[in-house]
């Protein structure tokens, strides 16, 4: 995964990454759809850890 796979809009943390990077690539695009949604929701500026966690238990995985 490279710069260009993030939005410009969110920052993510390293450790926020790298949980991104487990998710299998085919699903991969609409996780991170998803988990940004929830940070704006959240009115974050940056991906935590937190929120990949909180996307996945929305997820129910």
């Amino acid at each position: 995964m490279n710069r260009s796979d993030f939005t410009d809009a969110l920052q993510w943390t390293p450790e926020a990454k790298v949980m991104l990077k487990n998710i299998p690539f085919f699903v991969r695009t609409q996780a991170r759809q998803r988990i940004e949604h929830l940070a704006r929701e959240a009115q974050l500026d940056v991906v935590t850890v937190e929120i990949v966690e909180q996307a996945r238990a929305e997820f129910g995985q």
